[in-house]
């Protein structure tokens, strides 16, 4: 994840900053959601941790929540179902 957090950044120095960023990222995301997420299979998830990580390195975390509201939701919505499914199934 940190080598396509440099590519998408455009940073190749700084990379205990970028490793920091990264894990603040991943545990946002995992609050927001509500689960652990998958940031290697789930794009979607992919895709906000990169925009998350690039709005922190920009110092301009306050507009991510406004910016991205839909794919949040979106993300949100998916969790839920996969939490679900997952309690089906350990109640079974």
């Amino acid at each position: 994840m940190l080598d396509e957090l440099k590519e998408y950044l455009r940073e190749d120095d700084n990379e205990d900053i970028l490793e920091r960023l990264l894990q603040n990222g991943k545990q946002y995301l995992n609050k927001l959601a509500g689960i652990e997420l998958d940031y290697s299979n789930n794009i979607l998830a992919k895709t906000l941790l990169l925009d998350y990580c690039r709005y922190s390195y920009n110092n301009a975390t306050e507009y991510f929540l406004v910016n991205f509201r839909e794919d949040i939701l979106r993300l949100q919505l998916e969790s839920a179902v996969i939490w679900s499914a997952k309690q089906k199934t350990n109640n079974e």
